[in-house]
């Protein structure tokens, strides 16, 4: 995916992540790791909410480099990792429905 999407602006990070201060995991990274059935699970919800946390209850280690190749294989963005919580952010592709504003 070669410049699919724009890099989020501080800005945005900052929106993004305050939105998602209030939200609950909807995903978790469990015992199996990175798995097809994780992707699509996250690919699911970011359809269905836009927003979204992912929990990592293993793996805590390498969350990082989990949250980027998550991000990569869902077309979202990786807004932040804040301790052991990605927030990742993809847009509606109907405009009418985006939940977020990013200017």
């Amino acid at each position: 995916m070669m410049g699919a999407m724009k890099e989020l602006t501080s800005q945005q990070r900052s929106y993004l992540t305050k939105e998602a201060h209030d939200l609950n995991p909807v995903v978790m990274v469990g015992q199996k790791g990175l798995t097809d059935s994780l992707v699509t699970m996250v690919e699911e919800s970011l359809a269905n909410h836009e927003l979204i946390k992912v929990k990592f209850v293993d793996y805590k280690e390498s969350r990082h480099e989990i949250s980027r190749e998550i991000s990569e294989r869902t077309g979202a963005h990786l807004v932040r990792v804040v301790g052991n919580i990605a927030i990742l952010y993809k847009a509606q592709d109907d405009p009418a429905k985006r939940r977020y504003s990013l200017k």
